[in-house]
């Protein structure tokens, strides 16, 4: 037992969390800003997805990893303004409109590895983003990037005019048409910012932890980003320590070794948390009143 204790709260296995959690945290911030906007945003995943194709095919190309980070959030907004715009301006279903994205993503990428790598599968190795150390621990600069954007877009939420602006449209959208905001712009910005944060997440698993790009290698990260956020109540503290949480499971999941519990068991240990996580708070956090509901102008 005391084996067991000193492998889950060792200082390497805290670090091996930090790192799971990056991609976690990038990606709920982003369903924040969709969600406090007004927009359900289940197309996390496949945003995640294809900013790491791009990531890896950026970097792959011209040598260049920061080129990689560029391509990939430019991936993913592109994916989010399909998102937004079919959702927000064409009000189709928010659920069905991120599922299509989903399945989109999925294909595209299976096909572009195909036309641009030749191969299926796995693509060629990619030059990874360095490792910058602090102290005696070193990480890719998206673990920085990923706490040091907490803190700021809990700021641009709660005390900023912008952040009161994309609250309003997501909690009630009539009073906020009725004092100028455009609502559907605001949600249109703010579920394409959502795929920039997304696309930062992909860059995370492949170039900053891996250095190539594998099928379906999001691996569900967009939907446990999604429990994060919701865990978190929508605000991006609680959504960071959901995702320590979760990444900390996944790290104990891939790294612990217990002698007499199967290996296979302990590999599901994330997902497991993420259902009980799910089965008991979803009822009882209080989403955005608006959040899954088409906004026309003139309607009361």
């Amino acid at each position: 037992m005391l084996d067991i204790l000193t492998q889950i709260f060792s200082l390497s296995m805290m670090f091996a969390g930090l790192r799971m959690a990056t991609p976690l945290i990038l990606a709920s911030l982003g369903g924040i800003l969709s969600e406090r906007s007004g927009v359900i945003n289940i197309a996390l995943e496949g945003m995640i997805l294809t900013g790491a194709f791009f990531a890896v095919w950026g970097s792959y190309t011209t040598g260049n990893p920061w080129f990689g980070v560029l391509l990939a959030i430019v991936a993913g907004m592109v994916l989010a303004s399909i998102h937004a715009l079919v959702s927000v301006y064409f009000k189709a279903d928010q659920v069905v409109s991120g599922t299509a994205i989903n399945i989109l993503a999925t294909g595209l990428t299976v096909y572009l590895l195909q036309i641009l790598f030749g191969v299926s599968g796995t693509s060629p190795r990619a030059v990874r983003l360095p490792a910058w150390s602090l102290g005696t621990v070193s990480f890719n600069p998206m673990v920085y990037l990923a706490l040091i954007l907490v803190p700021i877009i809990w700021f641009v939420l709660y005390k900023t005019p912008w952040g009161l602006r994309i609250r309003a449209v997501g909690e009630h959208p009539q009073a906020a048409d009725t004092v100028g905001i455009n609502v559907n712009r605001w949600r249109f910005i703010c579920v394409t910012l959502s795929g920039a944060f997304a696309g930062l997440a992909g860059v995370s698993i492949a170039i900053g932890e891996g250095s190539y790009f594998v099928n379906g290698m999001s691996s569900g990260r967009g939907f446990i980003a999604l429990a994060a956020m919701i865990f978190g109540k929508w605000n991006p503290f609680g959504a960071l320590g959901a995702s320590l949480l979760f990444g900390f499971t996944e790290a104990i999941a891939l790294r612990a070794d217990f002698q007499y519990i199967p290996s296979q068991l302990v590999r599901t240990l994330p997902y497991i948390i993420t259902i009980i996580v799910l089965a008991g708070f979803i009822g009882k956090a209080r989403p955005p009143k608006a959040v899954g509901k088409p906004y026309n102008k003139g309607e009361r």
